[in-house]
C-alpha cells in the first residue's frame, strides 16, 4: 500500500458530469440525478483501502446526519477490478450492504470520471455547492488507521456544516491521504 494525497482540485471549479451504475440498485444515475438542495458531497472510495475501512463508519454517520438537511451522497468507486477483484461491482454492493451504505455507490469502470475530478485517493471528498461549484476538497479529519487519533469527521464536517449554514470556510484545506487509485 502507498500512501497517496488528494491532488489540486481549484475551488469554485464545477462538478464534472457523469452518468454510471449505482451497485446498490442497478439503475444510472448522473450526478444531477443525485446532487442535494444544499450541496452534494461525492467521495471516491473503495471496498479493501485500509484507509476507507477505518473511515467508513464515520462517513456513514455523515451522510445520515446531513442528507436529511438537503445534502446529496454519492460515492464512487474507480479501481481497475483487474488489479483489485476486490473491488468489483458485485462485492462494491455486498460492502454496501455489510456498512448499511445506502446512499448510491457508483462504478468508474472506464476510471473516465476519477480522471475529471482528478481524483487521486480513496478516501477522496469534493463537497459542492447547490450551484454545483467545489466548495471543499481535503480530508475527513486527522484519524488513520494506527495513528491513536479518533475519527470524528471534524474537517468535513465543519464545511458542511459552512456550507449549509452559509458560513465562511478556512480556504487551507488539508489534502485527503489514503491508498492510489488502481490506474488500468
Amino acid at each position: 500500500m502507498t500512501l497517496t494525497s488528494s491532488t489540486l482540485f481549484p475551488l469554485g471549479t464545477l462538478a464534472p458530469s457523469f452518468k454510471l451504475k449505482d451497485t446498490n440498485s442497478s439503475y444510472d444515475y448522473s450526478f444531477e440525478d443525485l446532487k442535494g438542495s444544499k450541496g452534494t458531497l461525492v467521495i471516491f472510495m473503495c471496498n479493501h483501502c485500509p484507509f476507507v475501512l477505518h473511515a467508513i463508519r464515520e462517513v456513514v454517520m455523515i451522510a445520515n446526519d446531513y442528507r436529511v438537511q438537503g445534502l446529496g451522497v454519492i460515492a464512487i468507486s474507480s479501481n481497475d477490478i483487474e488489479k483489485s477483484p476486490e473491488d468489483s461491482p458485485e462485492l462494491m454492493t455486498e460492502f454496501a450492504f455489510q456498512n448499511k451504505i445506502d446512499f448510491p455507490y457508483l462504478f468508474d469502470e472506464s476510471q473516465e470520471v476519477a480522471k475529471a475530478f482528478d481524483a487521486a485517493t480513496t478516501p477522496d471528498f469534493y463537497l459542492f455547492d447547490n450551484q454545483n461549484q467545489l466548495f471543499y476538497h481535503g480530508q475527513l479529519d486527522d484519524s488513520r488507521p494506527n495513528n491513536g487519533i479518533p475519527l470524528s469527521g471534524s474537517d468535513l464536517r465543519s464545511a458542511i456544516d459552512a456550507l449549509i449554514y452559509n458560513r465562511s470556510l478556512n480556504e487551507i484545506q488539508k489534502p485527503s491521504i489514503g491508498c492510489g487509485i488502481k490506474w488500468k
